[in-house]
This record gives structure tokens, C-alpha cells and sequence, in this order.
């Protein structure tokens, strides 16, 4: 049986590269969880916690649901941010979805792009 032993040059390499892999991982990572933090405190903030979550379906749909049904529409921004102040019904069902008039609408807007920004992972 041969000995598969590793020169301390390639180790060194190996190491090298893994760690290099790593934090650009990290450096690409960072602005989505940054972005999901913003929506998270918007969401604790404004009360939208009672019926929606990003990742899962409570009363309402969640984020991910919301950014694909909207996907590639280019009025959805202007859309959602409506439909956060002003409410609706008949989007996801027989659902219905209270106004919200105390949410700015720097803030309402703001959601909406965050919104619009998840990538659901598949």
C-alpha cells in the first residue's frame, strides 16, 4: 500500500484555497442575512409578524411565496407597497389583508423591496 502523504507545500496550498473559499462565501452571505435583519426588525416594528414570516406560511403568505408570485412583474414594488398600507383581499385566497396605515411609506416601500429581493433556496 503506497504512503499518500501531502508535501507541506500543497497542504499549505489546500489550506490556502479552502480558507480563500470560505470568506468569500462569507462576503457574499453577508448582505442577504443583512437584508433579511432589516426586514426582520421592519416586520417586528410594524406587526406584520402576527400574520406573515419570511420563511414559513402562518395567516398570511410568506415573503418567499410573495417575491416568486411577483417575480418579473415590474409594477410589483409600487403594488406591495400599496398593499401593506391599504390591504386587500382575493390575492392569495379568501385571505384577507388588513390595512396597515401606521406603516410609512418609506417604510412600507422599503419592505417591499426586501421582499422582492428574497432568492428562496430550492
Amino acid at each position: 500500500m503506497k504512503n499518500l502523504s501531502i508535501s507541506s507545500h500543497s497542504s499549505f496550498l489546500l489550506r490556502y484555497f479552502g480558507m480563500s473559499v470560505f470568506a468569500a462565501l462569507l462576503f457574499c452571505a453577508k448582505p442577504v442575512y443583512a437584508e433579511n435583519e432589516q426586514l426582520t426588525k421592519l416586520m417586528l416594528t410594524n406587526n406584520c409578524l402576527a400574520c406573515h414570516q419570511i420563511d414559513k406560511r402562518k395567516y398570511g403568505p410568506q415573503f418567499y411565496e410573495v417575491a416568486e408570485k411577483y417575480q418579473g412583474d415590474s409594477s410589483a414594488l409600487e403594488k406591495l407597497a400599496a398593499k401593506i398600507k391599504v390591504g386587500g383581499t382575493g390575492v392569495w385566497g379568501e385571505d384577507i389583508m388588513p390595512p396597515q396605515p401606521h406603516v410609512s411609506d418609506a417604510n412600507a416601500k422599503i419592505m417591499a423591496e426586501l421582499i422582492m429581493a428574497l432568492k428562496p433556496a430550492k
